[in-house]
């Protein structure tokens, strides 16, 4: 007996069935094949009853360089990041993914969605040292999107006409903090309420909603 398909609500009507994670990684150099993976940030968005997104709170950790990494002294000077530092509780990639995407993964079912699709600021970036370390550890169930993002830095520049993070943030009114940036979380943070104020200024701005309108494809 064929069954009509459900209607989507809420979060997984407005993005096709695609639940937004905002992820930040800090690693220790720009190829995720070899370059250690060292903090990760996750932050998933919901939506309000009024239809507008708002961040959820953080999930973050540091994360233990994999054996036979490489580490940048560049990347090192840019991001402060001791990784031998005592205090860093770092954890190993295989428990770091179990600690951010376990709940993404929950996220997903409750909220009707089919995947996560990452949000980032140059998100192929941080979906590539997830899925190397998805990949190294052999993690099963990625909730991730294998290839399709949110790019702030797309969004930002259409409406703000700025592509940098800070000048981005602070185009929006969120303003930035120089002595925090770096930091998964708090560049996780910032992301976050970038990509929630360019899609509730949009919704604000175009009083026509077609994803209201349209059965689930």
């Amino acid at each position: 007996m064929n069954q009509e398909p459900k209607m989507r609500e809420g979060i997984a009507a407005r993005f096709r069935g695609f639940l937004p994670v905002v992820v930040d990684v800090e690693t220790a150099g720009f190829d995720a094949q070899r370059h250690a993976l060292l903090e990760i940030a996750a932050i998933i968005i919901r939506m309000l009853p009024d239809g507008r997104l708002e961040p959820a709170a953080p999930i973050a950790c540091h994360v233990l360089p994999f054996v036979g990494s490489e580490i940048d002294p560049s990347a090192l000077a840019f991001n402060r990041i001791d990784p031998d530092h005592p205090f860093r509780d770092a954890i190993s990639e295989w428990d770091a993914l179990t600690r951010i995407l376990t709940p993404i993964r929950k996220a997903v079912k409750s909220t009707g969605c089919n995947r996560a699709i990452l949000v980032g600021h140059n998100a192929h970036f941080d979906l590539g040292f997830v899925k190397a370390a998805v990949e190294r550890t052999g993690f099963k169930r990625n909730p991730f999107h294998a290839f399709s993002v949110f790019d702030t830095v797309t969004l930002s520049g259409l409406m703000f006409g700025q592509t940098v993070l800070a000048r981005s943030a602070k185009e929006a009114g969120l303003g930035w903090q120089s002595s925090e940036a770096h930091s998964a979380i708090y560049d996780a943070e910032q992301t976050a309420r970038l990509f929630c104020t360019v899609v509730n200024r949009w919704r604000e701005l175009d009083p026509v909603r077609v994803w209201e309108e349209k059965e689930p494809s």
